[in-house]
């Protein structure tokens, strides 16, 4: 059996209430996520579907140290992110990245598509040499399907699927053993949607990227994913192999709004 590189142990999430005046009683906290668990192995597409509002990027965030769970604990290689030094999550972070489903929000426009995919590298910059970071900023968009030549562009000059290919390349840069795609295909045309989803399956059989592919489309999880988890109000009420979770009636009920 592979190794279990992210494990979320009985995550949840709680948000205050905010309260608008200052005499008023305090208010029951939002439980976005609840009691979540699961194990992700090495090289391994776990799928996490559900309604919009189940608590899916939520529990995203928390899988890459964006928050902080306010119950359980989210462990990568068996250590707990949340107890982990400020200079050594820096440096574990590099291992698991999210795309978001934006691709646009998650670029600065104001930078080239080259200097935004090698950013990462100036970040952590015992990965690349200063002297072949534009090489390897080629080599990255070329893997997504992108010429080397598109380094020089920026984002507006892009199309949203290449775009998407561009948040990709940025992702790859630190050579990540995970990667956490939050919606990252929906607001995309199908067509476009089908090539992003072809690009995900052939770079984890090259790379042996590990995937948690969260998206409220039941069939393009099932496209990507090897086990699927599916949420409702912030837990997980059913996960498995994926050809279990399809057949049952509760996860068609749960992804269509049933």
């Amino acid at each position: 059996m592979a190794e279990t590189i992210l494990e979320a142990r009985h995550v949840s999430k709680e948000y205050s209430a905010r309260r608008r005046f200052v005499y008023r009683r305090p208010q029951p906290g939002i439980l976005a996520v609840d009691d979540v668990s699961f194990g992700l192995q090495a090289g391994q597409a776990l799928g996490i579907v559900g309604e919009s509002g189940c608590g899916k990027s939520t529990l995203a965030r928390m899988l890459t140290a964006l928050e902080t769970p306010t119950g359980g604990e989210v462990r990568f290689r068996d250590r707990n992110l949340a107890e982990m030094a400020p200079s050594e999550l820096r440096n574990v972070r590099r291992h698991f990245q999210i795309v978001l489903q934006d691709p646009y929000a998650s670029l600065n426009p104001r930078m080239t598509v080259g200097e935004a995919v090698s950013e990462p590298l100036e970040i952590h910059r015992g990965l690349c040499a200063p002297a072949d970071r534009r090489a390897r900023v080629h080599e990255l968009l070329e893997l997504v399907g992108l010429r080397g030549e598109a380094a020089r562009r920026y984002p507006h000059q892009f199309s949203g699927g290449e775009r998407q290919r561009i948040a990709l390349a940025r992702a790859l840069a630190v050579r990540p053993e995970v990667l956490v795609c939050d919606e990252s295909v929906s607001s995309l045309d199908v067509s476009v949607q089908a090539q992003v989803l072809g690009l995900l399956r052939s770079l984890q059989r090259e790379l042996g990227l590990a995937y948690v592919f969260i998206a409220h489309d039941l069939a393009v999880v099932r496209y990507v994913a090897d086990r699927i988890a599916v949420m409702y109000l912030g837990r997980i009420v059913e996960i498995g192999d994926k050809a279990s979770v399809c057949a049952t009636p509760q996860a068609t009920e749960v992804t269509t709004g049933g």
